[in-house]
């Protein structure tokens, strides 16, 4: 009697983070999953940090160096094409430049302002590549997809939320930035005033520790979503491969979902970095003017 998988810890294995990076046909050509070294553990008095590398850390890695190559290459096609003179950019180079200019003036400079905005721009612009990339390398046999951990989209968070308050205590000064967080209505007095301050006071805090974590939660939640679902719908061959009448008519089905569910990925991969960086724009514009 065949035995029915465990689809559960199959999936789980599949989308959480390892030691260990699949090799391509590997299980077909009987090699083992590359090993990543362990035990890189920093330790801080009592507090140990395990730096080891991980699946998501490399393919992190990876990303960064195809955003690297990306702007390198299309930089230096568009500078021989203007000594060139052959008017508007062509292929590669027109792409990214369309691309960059599209965040640099429509996401950071319209949010954040035009006094602004174009020193943000830098910033916007490699959050925007470097997530992009990580949703693409997810939908690549036997790739990763970094953003599908809330540790990655976390600390993507956190950056975004540094940039945020610093920017915005350089912009307002002290004074200015305090009343980001002490607010008192306008137009109150007396009592009231003081009753409403106690009262918004923790409210702008939450508020400002709740705005990155919406960019966390949405991007990791996004990700690691379509991974589950194509997990599962793949899962439904294994579940049912002991029904003999219906076995290549369900096969045929979750594929056909399964390749639907890549194109809604490959879609979702570009909306979702275009999201952090618009709101991450955004945020950064609502701190730049005290009122």
């Amino acid at each position: 009697m065949m035995q029915t998988p465990d689809i559960g810890r199959m999936i789980l294995e599949r989308t959480g983070d390892a030691h260990e990076i699949e090799v391509p046909f590997g299980d077909l050509l009987g090699i083992h999953p590359l090993q990543l070294p362990t035990g890189w553990v920093v330790h801080f008095g009592r507090t140990a940090i395990d730096l080891s590398p991980t699946r998501n850390v490399v393919f992190m890695i990876v990303a960064a160096a195809l955003v690297w190559v990306t702007l390198f290459f299309a930089g230096r096609a568009l500078n021989r094409q203007r000594e060139e003179g052959s008017g508007a950019p062509r292929g590669l180079a027109n792409m990214v430049e369309a691309v960059v200019l599209f965040i640099r003036n429509d996401v950071a400079i319209a949010s954040i302002g035009h006094k602004n905005g174009a020193k943000f721009a830098p910033y916007i612009l490699t959050l925007f590549w470097f997530i992009l990339y990580c949703n693409l390398l997810g939908l690549i046999p036997y790739g990763e997809k970094p953003t599908g951990s809330f540790m990655v989209t976390g600390a993507l968070a956190l950056t975004a939320l540094v940039t945020i308050e610093v920017s915005g205590f350089l912009t307002l000064g002290p004074k200015g930035y305090i009343r980001t967080i002490v607010f008192t209505p306008p137009g109150t007095t007396g009592i009231t005033a003081v009753l409403l301050t106690l009262v918004m006071t923790p409210i702008e805090i939450i508020g400002k520790m709740v705005k990155p974590f919406a960019l966390m939660l949405r991007l990791f939640a996004n990700m690691a979503a379509g991974h589950f679902v194509m997990l599962s719908l793949l899962a439904l061959i294994f579940l049912f491969g002991n029904i003999h009448y219906f076995r290549w008519l369900i096969a045929g089905g979750s594929v056909a979902f399964v390749l639907f569910m890549m194109a809604i990925e490959l879609l979702v991969a570009f909306i979702q970095a275009y999201v952090f960086a618009l709101l991450t724009s955004t945020f950064i514009g609502l701190l730049q003017h005290e009122h």
